[in-house]
């Protein structure tokens, strides 16, 4: 008997995956009173951490202060949250038989190059949520569902500046 070599099942469609991500927002605001995000859990922890390292300096900073004052970041939801979501990635894809560790990269680019760009890239993604007070997830999701001005606004940046990007580094991915 023949044994039929395990695949991986396709990906979702882009509008089911669309409503998915509707019907979790919308449960999001019903059960937390908050939208999505994921910011907030490393805005959190690099004031706990900051707290921990240099306590005067935490306490006296006007962007950690005010963080501090809400306690350990165990006890706010967004840590869950986030959380939550990192143990369903890890389950779809195991079931989807897609949880394979490796990192993806062009085959002209070596390991180190392609971890040293997502630190870049996660640097100035954290530095443009800083900026803009919240996240992909949470200004661009969480803000848009609201009809926030600044989520769309976030969200047209957000694209028209993945496009550029992508068309400057693609070939990289070759």
């Amino acid at each position: 008997m023949e044994r039929v070599p395990q695949t991986s099942k396709p990906f979702l469609s882009p509008l089911v995956a669309g409503v998915g991500l509707g019907v979790t927002l919308f449960g999001m605001f019903v059960v937390t009173a908050h939208g999505l995000g994921g910011f907030g859990l490393f805005r959190g922890f690099a004031a706990w951490l900051g707290n921990a390292v240099a306590t005067s300096w935490a306490s006296a900073n006007g962007y950690f202060a005010p963080l501090l004052a809400s306690g350990n970041p165990l006890n706010d939801w967004i840590t869950w949250e986030t959380v939550g979501i990192a143990i369903g990635a890890l389950v779809g894809s195991v079931l989807a038989r897609r949880f394979k560790p490796h990192i993806e990269r062009g085959s002209q680019v070596r390991v180190g190059t392609r971890l040293g760009l997502a630190l870049f890239g996660g640097i100035l993604t954290g530095m443009g949520a800083a900026l803009a007070r919240g996240c992909t997830s949470g200004t661009g999701l969480s803000g848009s569902a609201t009809l926030a001005v600044a989520g769309f606004v976030f969200l047209l940046a957000f694209f028209v500046t993945g496009i550029l990007v992508s068309m400057q580094t693609r070939r990289l991915w070759e």
